[in-house]
This record gives C-alpha cells, sequence and structure tokens, in this order.
C-alpha cells in the first residue's frame, strides 16, 4: 500500500543528505495535483485574483501595461458584488451572492436548464461539500451510502469518520468500468435485508479512477432508481472537462432529470464541482462549491446551518469557482495570452 508518511520522510532524507538514495526527486502522484508536477496557473485566473487582492492597483496607469483589459474588466466586475470590496471579510455563508449569480448563469449556460443562485453553496473545494452531506445524511451505523468501488478514497473515509456504512456497489470492468443499475439494486437489497436505512447514492462521473463517462441512457436509468427508491443522488462531477474519448460527451445529472420532466418535487440532488480539476489544476486555492435541488425548505434550512458553522468559504476559493464557471470567451482581443 501506497504510504505518504514512508515517501515525505524519504523527501526529508534526500533534502538533508542529498545522493543518499538511489533516486534524486520525488514526484507525488498519488493525487490529482497538476501544479506540482509543473503545469502552470491560467494566467486570466491569476491576474483577476491579484487585482482583487490588491484592488488600490486598478487605477495606476502601469496597472493597464502589466494585466489584460480584460482581466482589470472582471476584476471591477467581481469587486462591485463584494460588499466593501474587501476580500479579507467574511461573506455570506452559502458564498457571496453576486458570484453565485455568476455561477448558475454558468450552470444554466452548460445545461439548457435554469439554475437558482439560492441552490448553490459555494465550499473550499469539492470535499467538504461532500462532508457536510455526509454529516447531514448519516446520524448512526444504519445509515448507508451506495458508493461505487473502485472509488476515491474521500468517500469512504467520510461514510467512515461520520459514523455511517458504506454499501459498496462494484463497477464492471469488462464493460469500461460501467455502472449496472442491477448491481445497485443487488446492494441496496442487500443493505437493506440487514437493517441498513440507505439514504443517497454516489455516482462519480466522470469516474475517478477509472476515468469512465456514464452514457445519457445509463444516467436516466440511474435517476430513475434513485427516483422509485427514494435516494439522494449525489454526484460528483469535478471531471467534467477531463474527457479524453472524443465520442464521449459529459451530462450532469441535473440536465438529465431535467430533461425527462422531473423537478424539485421528485428527485434530491447534489451536485458536486472543483477549482481543483479540469485545466485549472487550482487545487491549493480550495475552491468549489455544491448545487443542492430537490430538498424541502426544512432540510435546506438545516444544510444552511450546518454551512454557517464554519461561516464562509475562503474568498479566494469562491472567485475562481465563479471564474471556472464563467472563463474568458474566444471572441475577446486577449484571450490566446489570458490561458497561458
Amino acid at each position: 500500500m501506497f504510504n505518504v508518511s514512508l515517501v515525505q520522510r524519504l523527501q526529508e532524507e534526500l533534502k538533508a543528505n542529498p545522493g543518499s538514495l538511489p533516486f534524486d526527486e520525488i514526484l507525488y502522484c498519488n493525487i490529482g495535483n497538476p501544479q506540482s508536477l509543473g503545469q502552470l496557473p491560467i494566467t486570466f485566473f491569476r491576474e483577476v485574483l491579484a487585482l482583487c487582492d490588491h484592488p488600490t492597483i486598478l487605477d495606476k496607469a502601469e496597472t493597464q501595461g502589466l494585466f489584460s483589459a480584460d482581466s482589470i474588466e472582471r476584476a471591477w466586475q467581481i469587486l462591485d458584488q463584494i460588499p466593501g470590496r474587501a476580500t479579507g471579510a467574511y461573506s455570506h455563508s452559502q458564498g457571496i451572492k453576486g458570484l453565485r449569480d455568476t455561477i448558475a448563469a454558468g450552470i444554466e449556460a452548460r445545461d439548457g436548464f435554469p439554475a437558482n443562485p439560492n441552490d448553490i453553496f459555494l465550499t473550499d473545494g469539492a470535499s467538504p461539500a461532500v462532508h457536510m452531506m455526509m454529516q447531514l445524511l448519516i446520524s448512526s451505523e444504519k445509515d448507508g451510502i451506495l458508493c461505487p468501488i473502485p472509488q476515491y478514497p474521500l468517500y469512504s473515509a467520510s461514510i467512515a469518520l461520520h459514523g455511517g456504512s458504506l454499501i459498496p456497489y462494484y463497477l464492471d470492468e469488462e464493460t469500461g468500468w460501467g455502472l449496472e443499475v442491477s448491481e445497485l439494486k443487488k446492494q441496496l437489497e442487500e443493505a437493506r435485508s440487514k437493517g441498513i436505512s440507505v439514504r443517497a447514492l454516489v455516482v462519480i462521473n466522470p469516474g475517478n479512477p477509472t476515468g469512465q463517462v456514464l452514457a445519457e441512457e445509463n444516467q436516466r436509468d440511474i435517476v430513475e432508481f434513485c427516483k422509485k427508491e427514494g435516494l439522494v443522488l449525489l454526484a460528483d462531477e469535478v471531471y467534467q472537462e477531463n474527457i479524453y474519448v472524443p465520442e464521449k460527451k459529459f451530462h450532469s445529472f441535473k440536465k438529465v432529470a431535467r430533461s425527462m420532466g422531473y423537478g424539485d418535487n421528485d428527485l434530491c440532488l447534489v451536485s458536486f464541482q472543483s477549482v481543483s480539476k479540469g485545466y485549472h489544476g487550482e487545487c491549493g486555492k480550495r475552491g468549489g462549491y455544491m448545487e443542492i435541488t430537490g430538498f424541502s425548505p426544512e432540510v435546506r434550512e438545516q444544510i444552511y446551518k450546518v454551512a454557517s458553522v464554519n461561516l464562509c468559504s475562503n474568498i479566494s476559493g469562491q472567485i475562481l469557482a465563479s471564474l471556472v464557471m464563467s472563463p474568458p470567451k474566444a471572441h475577446i482581443l486577449s484571450f490566446p495570452s489570458l490561458f497561458l
């Protein structure tokens, strides 16, 4: 088993005694962390963040020569949405309203269906959002969460942390790591026979670590399964831009559910997004969000209470999440240089 602590000790040994080991460098490939492997940050993102954090330079003449006009314009737009134009202040517990407006517009443009900014909770990456939902769904070991195997260990760890039961369903390697609804039914029935109340189904699409992309027909079957069984659908969609097979296409579960005619009264759905993945790889900035739909006002109030415990997510991450969901358009003059 891979042991990060051991690797860290080896790295300290290399630093203290160069040449003491049969290698001179360690690359951490155990987790998606592209900038640690040399990927440069996106120019547009960093320019906008810099300007928002130090807005006094926006009025200086030399700024026009150091920053693109498009970054300057976007920074002004964002600062106008932040009370007091202070990125060092607390925000609303769900995140800055104007940034949630931008994200909702990005979701709507992606899916072709309306998105409500009040359904969006900005978080310090997708992981805290997952923990938040596990905390709300699990009250004892008698509460179970259907989770794919293989899976990113965030889910097994968070289920264990909150005292629930992981109900595994196995992806089929022979069919390209496909998700069979028959497998979901089998595991659900077995868990219920043991007295476990299964609360939710986790689907990672595109998959981690398998990389598969679910077909839209398969997604419709999953939506029907969750609706019939009364399960919350937890859709991990952070890899939506990491698709490497030309004939594959990402469809969000919300888009699929809405195209089937299902609305808030039919399905409880939580979708997770992060600035750490995709082409941006801003892992250290800790930005992300969850969009929650289909929950009663009483449950939404509890979700808000849990979010309020942490006051708010960091503002740089909030800004990045809005930029990821509303990147520069190809027609703007400085587009080529913004993605260097």
